[in-house]
């Protein structure tokens, strides 16, 4: 079974920056977790990926993120941190971090659906 726990949410103004962590329990930090990503869903939209890491540490984002967000993982600790940077009005949303058995091979390919686990949400807001 595996556990993510989130933190770090909150509101920041435009410009701003905010750092949210994702701790997954020691035991489920395997081939579960191969593949972490952050995911976003803002009022009234669709849930989007924001930024996936897999586990030889390559990383890729989306579009509306890139040169702003940062994911990194600290495999010691278990943890996985979503770094934004330039933080902007449309940033807005609730997060979350998931984790997959494997990264999809191409970002087009994001989809939520094939990671099976989830932290709880944490609020973003940029005012």
């Amino acid at each position: 079974h595996v556990q993510l726990v989130e933190s770090g949410g909150g509101s920041v103004q435009a410009g701003g920056s905010l750092r949210l962590s994702c701790a997954a329990s020691s035991y489920s930090y395997t081939y579960s977790t191969r593949c972490m990503a952050w995911f976003r869903q803002a009022l009234g939209k669709e849930r989007e990926g924001v930024a996936a890491i897999d586990s030889d540490g390559s990383t890729s984002y989306a579009d509306s993120v890139k040169g702003r967000f940062t994911t990194s993982k600290d495999n010691p600790k278990n943890t996985l941190y979503l770094q934004m940077n330039s933080l902007k009005p449309e940033d807005t949303a609730m997060y979350y971090c998931a984790a997959a058995s494997e990264c999809p091979p191409e970002w087009a390919a994001m989809d939520g659906a094939d990671f099976g686990y989830w932290g709880q949400e944490t609020q973003v807001t940029v005012s």
